[in-house]
C-alpha cells in the first residue's frame, strides 16, 4: 500500500488535487472517500467530474444515494453515491451497489464505512481531514489498497 499526501487550501486546489488523484491511478475505479461532514467530499467528487469532463453538476446525492453521470471521455456511467444514511450493507445490496463495484464503472463513494465488506480487494482510499482550526487547510491521504 503506498500512500500520497496533498495539501488544501482553497477552494480553487480541489479541482488540481482530483486531477492529480485521477492521473495517479488512472485504471482504478473505486474511490472510497472518508471524511467528517463538511470536509469537502462532495467537492472532491465535483473536481474529479470536472476533469473527468461530465456535463451534469455533480450534486450529492444525500437523499437519492447514487447519482448516475455521462462523461465525454468514456462510454461507461460513472457513480457518486453518498452512503451516509444507510444503516446496513443490506441496504447496499438492495441498491445494487455491489454490481456497480464489480462492473467496469467508476464509483466515488462518500460514508463508504458501512460497505467496507462489500468493497473489492482493490479501491482507492481518499481520506480527507476536518479543516484546521482558524484555517480552511485540510489534508489528504490516499492508499491504494
Amino acid at each position: 500500500m503506498s500512500e500520497i499526501k496533498y495539501h488544501c487550501l482553497h477552494k480553487e486546489d480541489w479541482q488540481s488535487i482530483a486531477r492529480q488523484i485521477l492521473s495517479t491511478h488512472p485504471t482504478e475505479t473505486i474511490y472510497a472517500i472518508y471524511g467528517p461532514m463538511g470536509a469537502g467530499k462532495t467537492t472532491l467528487v465535483q473536481g474529479f467530474c470536472k476533469f473527468l469532463e461530465i456535463q451534469d453538476l455533480a450534486l450529492s446525492p444525500t437523499y437519492s444515494l447514487i447519482n448516475e453521470y455521462s462523461s465525454r471521455l468514456m462510454e461507461e456511467s460513472i457513480y457518486h453515491m453518498d452512503l451516509y444514511r444507510l444503516k446496513s450493507p443490506e441496504e447496499a445490496l438492495d441498491l445494487g451497489c455491489e454490481e456497480l463495484f464489480y462492473g467496469e464503472n467508476i464509483c466515488f463513494i462518500e460514508w463508504p464505512e458501512i460497505i467496507e465488506t462489500l468493497l473489492p480487494t482493490r479501491y482507492v482510499e481518499v481520506r480527507i481531514s476536518k479543516p484546521e482550526p482558524q484555517s480552511e487547510l485540510r489534508h489528504i491521504i490516499i492508499n491504494k489498497r
